[in-house]
């Protein structure tokens, strides 16, 4: 059943046929306010996800536990997220696995921090380097808030194995001469200044792997490879896009007409899969 201190998500239908999505925090003095109607949250607590109330006005809100991307999609933002539908794509090129060392730079609100915690699991370390203080401090609150709610709601503990690190990671070269990297993540403005940095503590074969916005910046990530001839292949550059089908109920002879939502996820990244590699002695 839900219990104070943790996360809710609610549910709301609109005419569109569209969901709005509520996330709160429960407390027993607290109120869930949405368009249609309020919500005493004690009325939620102590009720199994999964259940339908009713507000005062006579909505009905379906009540459930966020998933990892919904409450990253919701949490308090800082810097512009790195949306689920990207961080899947750069685990998927990074390969990570439980138990692995993985260098984030730019941690802005702590999503991909997040989803890095997961999947590297408690005997993995996610080292998250970002230069902004308001950045860090609120990648860092989030952070503790999900393990928080998570710990509340779960029998199993949320792994506390991210450091959140204030500094500039062009000037971190000291701090990473005894770690080993099983794989990179660069989230910034000017990645080519990390990779002369980070190259070295990446273990042979390793991927870094690079979100930009704009393809100029990916071009001149790759130039600047090239020119200081660092180790690095580029294997790929992806771009993620989700389009969406709607179902609805007819009255007709078929029960359902599906077709193709006119609303899309489309381009928000270029992904750019770097892999580190011996090059051959002269």
């Amino acid at each position: 059943p839900f219990r104070a201190g943790e996360l809710a998500l609610a549910e709301v239908r609109r005419k569109n046929n569209s969901t709005l999505k509520l996330l709160c925090r429960l407390a027993a003095e607290a109120v869930l306010s949405s368009p249609g109607g309020i919500l005493p949250h004690r009325d939620i607590i102590g009720q199994l996800p999964g259940q339908v109330l009713r507000t005062s006005a006579g909505r009905r809100l379906l009540l459930r536990r966020p998933s990892l991307d919904e409450y990253v999609l919701l949490m308090p933002r800082g810097a512009t997220i790195a949306y689920p539908k990207d961080i899947s794509a750069l685990l998927m090129m990074m390969d990570i696995h439980p138990g692995d060392t993985v260098l984030e730079t730019g941690s802005g609100s702590g999503a991909m921090s997040l989803f890095l915690s997961r999947a590297v699991g408690p005997k993995g370390r996610v080292l998250s380097y970002e230069i902004r203080e308001d950045h860090h401090n609120l990648a860092k609150k989030n952070y503790r808030h999900w393990r928080s709610a998570w710990e509340i709601g779960h029998v199993d503990e949320w792994p506390d194995n991210v450091e959140f690190i204030l500094k500039d990671i062009s000037t971190a070269a000291a701090d990473l001469k005894s770690v080993t990297l099983d794989a990179v993540v660069l989230d910034m403005l000017n990645p080519q200044c990390a990779l002369p940095v980070v190259h070295s503590s990446l273990k042979q074969g390793g991927v870094c792997a690079v979100y930009l916005a704009n393809i100029t910046q990916v071009i001149d990530l790759l130039d600047r490879i090239r020119s200081c001839k660092l180790p690095f292949l580029c294997e790929r550059i992806i771009e993620v896009t989700h389009r969406r089908c709607d179902a609805a109920e007819t009255n007709h002879s078929v029960p359902y007409i599906a077709r193709p939502s006119h609303w899309q996820e489309a381009h928000s990244a270029f992904l750019t899969k770097l892999r580190k590699f011996q090059p051959l002695l002269s």
